[in-house]
C-alpha cells in the first residue's frame, strides 16, 4: 500500500508530528495526535513539506495578490462562469 500525501507548508507541524516528545506539550490535538502518530508508523500517511507559495489551497483560506491568485485558479483548472463567452 503507497502512503498518502498530507501536504503541508508548516515545517513546525511536520516536526511535531515525527516528534513524540514534543507532542505532550500540544495536549489541544490530543486525539488527532494518535491517530496521525499511528497511521505515520503504519506507513499510510507521509507528510512532505510544500512552500507556501505552492499551496493551492491558500486562495481558499487567505488573501494572496492577483499575479498568485491566477496562477492557483490556473493550476487548479478552476473557470470563470460569470465571464462573457
Amino acid at each position: 500500500m503507497k502512503a498518502m500525501n498530507l501536504h503541508c507548508d508548516n515545517k513546525v507541524a511536520i516536526m511535531i508530528v515525527h516528534n513524540p516528545i514534543q507532542h505532550d506539550r500540544m495536549k489541544h490535538v490530543e486525539v488527532d495526535r494518535f491517530f496521525i502518530r499511528e497511521n505515520i508508523d503504519k506507513g499510510c500517511i507521509s507528510f512532505p513539506f510544500v512552500k507556501s507559495e505552492d499551496q493551492l489551497t491558500d486562495i481558499l483560506t487567505k488573501g494572496v495578490c492577483g499575479r498568485i491568485f491566477n496562477d492557483m485558479i490556473d493550476k487548479l483548472d478552476m473557470i470563470d462562469i460569470y465571464a462573457p463567452s
